[in-house]
């Protein structure tokens, strides 16, 4: 998926590779909690214009490869989605809420990796082919 999102003033392919997981990592997320954990997760991406490119619900975790507009921060998504799917299991879900006393249902934090079809090689590559001898690398000038 190349398609480039289009603001009145930017351009751009956001995707990035998250990854959290259930509190203690108790394999909690299977039937329906697992089907109902999905839809949540999705109404989340929806609600935030965010695109999945691919997600799997695990029994423990979640992954998903998304691709996101630059109005939406990587931390402040996953906040929203671990916070809604977390208030909304538990809710529904009474044995959940005996396991997660403490009403947290997910483990504190997350794995993120940006991902996308340009390596650090040809993004080198590509300054160094539009460097100007007499314009100073920007590198070096923070250096200075």
């Amino acid at each position: 998926m190349n398609e480039q999102r289009h603001g009145s003033h930017t351009v751009s392919i956001l995707m990035v590779h998250i990854v959290w997981v259930t509190k203690y990592r108790y394999p909690v997320l299977q039937g329906n909690i697992q089907k109902r954990c999905r839809e949540l997760v999705m109404q989340v991406c929806d609600a935030e214009d965010v695109r999945i490119l691919k997600g799997v619900v695990s029994k423990d975790h979640v992954h998903m490869h998304i691709e996101y507009p630059p109005k939406l921060s990587v931390s402040n998504f996953v906040k929203r989605v671990k916070g809604r799917t977390s208030r909304i299991l538990q809710g529904e879900f009474p044995e959940l809420k005996k396991r997660y006393w403490g009403k947290h249902f997910w483990a504190i934090g997350y794995g993120a990796w940006t991902t996308g079809n340009v390596t650090e090689e040809l993004v080198q590559e590509y300054l160094e082919h539009h460097r100007n001898p007499s314009n100073k690398d920007l590198g070096s000038m923070l250096l200075e």
